[in-house]
């Protein structure tokens, strides 16, 4: 496995660890608060910054405000309920009205109870008396007089469901209102609907004076008690009812049929549901038939009309005309206020409102029953696409991409809300997105820099800025162990340098200075062309190339560094004549192989090294360049392993001290095109000198080197071959000979 691979392993772990985490709070295997906090909070500020944040006149509120209790009292008499209803559908002609309450209990506010006592009782010998309370019963009983006035209006009344395992479930009291799914039609649906496990309906006389009902409590609420969705519909038993809102506003539409909506219709499950269709009207649901309440606006976005300005007849008219009507509370005595997204005390009546108002205006969004996928979805492709990423880039360039991911989000989360109504989630994806960025970062920071430290402290004596961040960068684990592998190592030596240091025997330091003055330009073009210091011998310089870090073009980089290793030598000459010191010299070897490289030494002291027979050869080859009269001199091999449009003067074919097989040595020209086409003639007629030479035509071999000598690019090479020639006339090699000259010293 690459290392590229092993970095990118660990970097999908990470996020893979990370997704598990959320995973498991999105597939609610584990709630995470902070995450629903966040993804609450994300809600909420959309719903903030997209409201109309206007009036809807059509749904005006009736309010048993305070003004109401100081003028009625509490509880306000049935009878005087009835008259409110009179007053609203006779006087005020509104469309429909709906009850943000429950009438559990019977009215005591009229006295009969007491008459009755009385007349059982301390007057019960009173002459007529209790005659005259069964005529007065009837009179009395405000609740007759308000389901009478109930009676073939179009009025919703409020009833409490109660959720299983909450104080009061088990408890039936009162009568509920009619039945919106059959257990038939419920069954078909395939939804699963809030159950719930008890009720506070209206007296029996109420409820059947009324011909529709909805519950009004709010099973819903989240954790923070906040009010986001309301359900539609909850399950009593084995049927189910609708909720106060939906009720009303099918009443308001003249009571058509209520249905589900599937996608694909086939498919009757929650995860399929869509929508609620009431007649051509269709609302958004997820999947426990609940909406998101659509806010208008903050508190007061309907028309409040206090309930007893409407008993006298003081309300405006033309406001209540054709209106929708809630009948609530707003009176901080009644317990009515509730906490919501656009704001606290906010009246529990105006919720239904809400609802109510966007279901007219279709302006409800959905959370599809889908919801945890689409979240899912999301998660694994910011993981993902962060994991791909970091092994890539910098942390500059991940932030900016992060941040582009947190910008695509909001797009998204907002776009969709405004334009096809879904709600998207933001928060969790956000907050992912962060702690994967955060969690690589510091993976990259406290465990990569840290490699990257340790192999800069390891190898930034030996190898040049550039490969060490190239190392870091690539995360591969580079060993010091010793290994075999090819690659070029170079040999440079100063010529004649022992006479010179002979002339600063009595000025050493001014010896060190010229030194470090022609080997620290020497060290960085070695480095410029990515090889590796080994070490310095006096006025040598040994390099390799090919580690630390793998280089498939060693020979090549190598062949660059030599043949400009003797013009950065002359572009010293200004400074060392200016300051006395002579022109310099110098001889350069490169050999090509496989060796040994890695940490080598002893318990006392180790080095980077490189060590085998081709190190060996290039320390030869640098011993005879000034033998052949060549700068710089390379074997076959780094000739074999070098650039293939570069051009190379066959020098000779020798045995090296301590070797059996021969080499040929080259001297490295550079780029074929870079050449004067006369060198590129004289090398091709260099080339056929030497084989004739080889084939022991002595005569027509000297010819030719002499010719070459004479030219316009004379070459110390040219009077060695000459001077072989005469030898060899005198002592012929024998048939047998191969051509190659043997060398008896090192």
């Amino acid at each position: 496995m690459t290392a590229h691979a092993r970095r990118m392993l660990v970097r999908l772990a990470i996020s893979g660890v990370l997704f598990l985490l959320f995973l498991a709070h999105t597939a609610d295997w584990m709630q995470l608060r902070l995450l629903t906090t966040l993804e609450n909070v994300a809600y909420d500020e959309r719903v903030l910054l997209t409201m109309p944040g206007t009036r809807d006149p059509r749904i005006v509120i009736v309010d048993m405000d305070e003004k109401t209790l100081a003028a009625r009292g509490w509880p306000l008499p049935r009878d005087v309920l009835g008259q409110l209803i009179t007053q609203l559908f006779d006087h005020y002609r509104v469309r429909v009205v709906g009850f943000d309450m429950v009438f559990a209990d019977v009215d005591r506010t009229s006295g009969i109870e007491r008459l009755e006592q009385l007349a059982g009782g301390q007057m019960a010998d009173l002459p007529g008396f209790a005659e005259r309370v069964a005529a007065l019963r009837e009179s009395l009983d405000h609740d007759k007089a308000y389901a009478d006035a109930l009676r073939g209006k179009p009025v919703v009344l409020g009833y409490v469901l109660l959720p299983a395992g909450e104080a009061g479930a088990g408890e039936a009291r009162g009568a509920l209102g009619p039945v919106l799914l059959d257990k038939a039609a419920r069954t078909e649906s395939g939804v699963e609907f809030l159950t719930m496990g008890g009720y506070t309906g209206n007296l029996t006389v109420l409820q059947s004076a009324a011909p529709y009902g909805g519950f009004f409590d709010i099973a819903t609420l989240d954790d923070d008690g906040q009010i986001r969705r309301v359900p539609l519909m909850e399950r009593f038993g084995d049927v189910v009812y609708p909720s106060l809102a939906l009720e009303v506003t099918r009443v308001a539409l003249g009571h058509p049929a209520v249905t589900l909506e599937f996608d694909p219709p086939t498919a009757r499950s929650a995860l399929n549901l869509e929508r609620v269709r009431i007649g051509d009207v269709t609302v958004p649901v997820d999947a426990s038939i609940s909406v998101m309440v659509p806010y208008r606006g903050r508190f007061g976005s309907f028309p409040y009309i206090s309930l007893a300005d409407v008993l006298e007849g003081k309300a405006d008219a033309a406001a209540l005309e054709g209106a929708i009507v809630l009948i609530g509370t707003t009176a901080p005595g009644l317990k009515d206020l509730r906490s919501t997204p656009v704001g606290q005390g906010y009246a529990g009546v105006e919720v239904h409102a809400n609802i109510i108002s966007g279901i007219l205006d279709g302006r409800v969004n959905q959370k599809a029953p889908y919801y945890p996928g689409m979240e899912t979805v999301m998660l694994l492709l910011i993981a993902g696409l962060l994991a791909w990423l970091f092994p890539r880039v910098s942390p500059g360039g991940a932030a900016a991409f992060t941040g582009c991911i947190l910008a695509v989000i909001l797009a998204l989360g907002f776009g969709m809300w405004h334009e096809a109504h879904l709600v998207m989630p933001m928060g969790v994806p956000m907050v992912f997105t962060l702690a994967v960025f955060l969690t690589q970062l510091l993976y990259g920071y406290f465990i990569e820099t840290r490699r990257a430290r340790d192999t800069a402290k390891t190898f930034g004596q030996y190898v040049p800025k550039e490969i060490v961040e190239e190392i870091a960068a690539s995360g591969q684990q580079i060993s010091m162990e010793g290994k075999s592998k090819e690659m070029t190592v170079l040999f440079s030596d100063v010529r004649d340098f022992t006479t010179i240091s002979e002339a600063f025997k009595d000025k050493p330091q001014e010896l060190s200075e010229l030194m470090n003055h022609f080997l620290t330009p020497l060290t960085q073009l070695i480095q410029k062309h990515r090889g590796t210091v080994d070490k310095y011998m006096g006025d040598a310089i040994m390099a390799f190339w090919g580690a630390p870090l793998d280089d498939p073009r060693h020979a090549q980089h190598a062949l660059e560094a030599a043949i400009e290793l003797p013009k950065a030598i002359r572009a010293l000459d200004p400074i060392f004549e200016k300051r006395g010191w002579p022109k310099l010299k110098i001889g350069v070897g490169l050999s090509t192989g496989n060796m040994r490289v890695g940490n080598m030494g002893s318990e006392f002291r180790v080095a980077y090294t490189v060590m085998g027979d081709p190190v060996n050869l290039g320390s030869r080859i640098e011993a005879l360049t000034k033998e052949y009269g060549a700068v710089v001199m390379c074997s076959e091999f780094t000739r074999g392993a070098g650039p293939s449009d570069w051009s190379f003067r066959e020098l000779d074919q020798v045995r090296v001290k301590g070797k059996g097989q021969p080499v040929a040595l080259y001297e490295p020209l550079g780029p074929k095109e870079a050449l004067d086409p006369e060198v590129r003639q004289e090398v091709a007629r260099h080339r056929g000198a030497l084989k004739l030479y080889r084939e022991q035509k002595w005569d027509a071999a000297e010819q030719e080197f002499f010719s070459l000598s004479r030219g316009k690019y004379p070459h110390k090479v040219y009077e060695l071959f000459l001077e072989r020639i005469v030898y060899y006339r005198k002592n012929p090699p024998g048939p047998t000979w191969d051509g190659v000259f043997t060398f008896k010293t090192k």
